[in-house]
């Protein structure tokens, strides 16, 4: 029984650092990137959709992103929310395409982008230590039903310690690979 608690909180948190990684991918870091725009959303016919669900992106050059809307009268609106998005670009509508170009980070918004970074990863340690506790929660559970015996739980706690342990390890090591690349010129 415990062995499932083990590898419920493996695949919880396993999750958890997949979520910190996209959530990085969504940090502009001077080089165009696709996924950059996914938490941006477009005013259609007054449904917030994602700009991917309306249009064709492509990274034509390493520091351009090409927009095509599939709907040609939606290109003003998708335009609108990346100039009131919080990545700082301008786009570029020539009616066809919208066109953005990834300017080279300055110094203080690369330091202001390494703190976000910072930021989301901590908050990614809180989840981890929230499914932790809910796996010692459970494995209280399992002592008090009878399942488990006093040592079992003992060793099944230190366990979940352990994987809790190596989970954040992870976490640091995406964080600083991301504030690297952040800082990278």
């Amino acid at each position: 029984m415990k062995l499932d608690t083990h590898k419920q909180l493996e695949a919880k948190m396993s999750k958890t650092i997949e979520a910190l990684k996209y959530e990085y991918t969504t940090i502009r870091t001077g080089r165009a990137n696709a996924q950059m725009l996914d938490k941006i959303r477009v005013d259609y016919y007054g449904t917030p959709t994602p700009i991917n669900q309306m249009a064709a992106i492509s990274v034509p050059e390493p520091r351009t992103l090409m927009i095509s809307a599939w709907d040609k009268s939606s290109m003003a609106e998708i335009e609108k929310a990346i100039r009131n998005s919080d990545l700082g670009l301008n786009p570029s509508n020539d009616g066809e395409v919208i066109r953005l170009s990834v300017p080279v980070l300055t110094e203080e918004r690369r330091k202001e982008l390494a703190k976000k970074a910072h930021k989301s990863a901590e908050e990614f340690k809180v989840r981890l230590r929230n499914e932790r506790r809910d796996a010692n929660d459970a494995l209280k559970k399992l002592e008090k039903d009878g399942e488990l015996t006093e040592d079992e739980l003992k060793k099944a706690q230190d366990e979940v310690q352990k994987i809790t342990d190596r989970f954040i390890k992870e976490i640091d090591a995406v964080a600083v690979a991301k504030e690297k690349d952040i800082m990278e010129v």
